[in-house]
């Protein structure tokens, strides 16, 4: 096959790897890609959002299946268009991809079907959003209603912390026309995990699950980011509580979209809390998560583009999955998540270790070297037989080097190898 990968961080790196791998395809083209997948795609300059331009380069290439990475393109019915010209392509229809873009509509639609998330309310108004805050007490959390590149959730500490994002969200724009509505939910308590599964007409695919360390600092601490680290398996969630969330989410999610007119396609991503009652939704994400991508994807040992291939055709395949566990530490850039800092050069990232993978974000290669360009920079990825190897392949790899401009947390994974 011929492949075109959509997007440019370090979530498409690691699909660009797992096609790379599959003896069923021979040549992966990535849009627009980064800097630091030139040794595993052919990178093309087109965004990913636009949409007619893509278009053009599939028929060109004569592109046999089409992956689209970020939730952007697909809310904007990059799918729509692409079946339309009756292209094959993996991810949601414009409608479907509602249960991200929009989070009053992913609310509403659980609580029509009785699928398990916090209480909420949907607000335009700064004085009856402070007013539902103010009645749920601290803590709570501030969503805006539409995409914000994973920064739109404030979990407010505080009453005055709750105000002051209502008044950022709402007054201020902080994040343009995604917050021009917001949700503020009941604070959940209880451990958070992704729970991602492949998705078409009903067939479902569940992936092992992973869990991400969302705040920008050590110990839980400072503003939510996109993910500064994820590891994969989570052994203190139980198979139990996985099969209970398959069963109580994943598929009556995937039965009432059909129900709605909606049916899925693509990467279905949960993310989940659990609490003393079961497993909850907090969001839900029609694509890869990010990092969580880095690893859990690459745990996949079968053909990635013959296992697509099967998915999309409704015929039966048998999917595996390594037991090697997966730590990753995510490198950014001084001052992410608020304003990153870019210009800076990166150490050298040669290793003799082959217990480290490295996907690449936010990176440009200028006159031989790689420096930062955006706010995430790249992952590094440590592997062992259980979670402590992973993490101190992880670590070893990153503490031996100097990260002038640059942070990571120094905690991943801690909520298993401290405990």
């Amino acid at each position: 096959m011929n492949v075109l990968v959509i997007g440019s961080g370090g979530r498409e790196h690691a699909i660009v790897k797992k096609f790379r791998q599959a003896t069923s395809v021979s040549k992966i083209y990535v849009a627009p890609g980064n800097d630091g997948m030139y040794f595993d795609a052919t990178c093309v300059p087109i965004e990913a959002t636009d949409i007619e331009a893509l278009l053009s380069f599939a028929k060109e290439k004569e592109i046999d299946l089409t992956f689209v990475g970020p939730e952007q393109a697909l809310s904007e019915g990059i799918v729509d268009a692409f079946q339309s010209e009756e292209l094959v392509i993996f991810g949601p229809t414009k409608a479907a991809a509602m249960l991200e873009s929009s989070k009053s509509f992913a609310k509403d639609f659980m609580k029509k079907y009785d699928i398990p998330t916090a209480a909420y309310e949907t607000f335009e108004s700064i004085e009856s959003a402070k007013q539902y805050a103010d009645m749920l007490g601290a803590p709570c959390v501030i969503k805006a209603d539409g995409l914000a590149a994973g920064k739109g959730v404030v979990v407010a500490e505080s009453l005055e912390e709750a105000h002051a994002a209502i008044d950022e969200m709402l007054g201020q724009a902080k994040f343009g026309d995604a917050s021009s509505k917001i949700v503020i939910e009941e604070f959940l308590d209880g451990q958070e995990f992704s729970f991602m599964s492949f998705v078409h007409q009903g067939h479902i695919y569940p992936m092992p699950i992973a869990q991400d360390h969302k705040r920008a600092l050590d110990g839980d601490e400072g503003p939510n980011t996109g993910g500064m680290g994820a590891y994969s398996p989570v052994p203190q969630i139980s198979e139990e509580l996985i099969a209970k969330a398959h069963e109580t989410v994943v598929v009556p999610t995937v039965q009432a979209m059909e129900k709605e007119g909606t049916p899925f396609t693509g990467v279905l991503y949960a993310g989940l809390i659990a609490t003393t009652s079961g497993p909850k939704v907090i969001e839900f994400n029609v694509r890869f998560g990010d990092p969580e991508t880095q690893v859990v994807l690459p745990r996949l040992t079968s053909d990635f583009g013959a296992f697509l291939q099967a998915l999309l055709r409704e015929e039966e395949y048998a999917i595996e999955w390594s037991d090697k566990a997966r730590l990753g530490i995510v490198i950014a850039a001084k001052g992410y998540p608020e304003k990153a800092v870019t210009g800076y050069a990166l150490p050298s990232l040669e290793s003799e270790q082959d217990d480290v993978e490295l996907f690449f974000a936010g990176v440009k290669n200028v006159q031989g070297r790689f420096e930062s360009s955006g706010g995430r920079v790249l992952l590094v990825s440590g592997i062992g037989d259980t979670l402590e190897e992973a993490k101190k392949s992880a670590y070893r790899f990153v503490e031996n080097r100097e990260w002038d401009g640059f942070h990571y947390r120094k905690d991943i994974g801690w909520r298993v190898t401290e405990n």
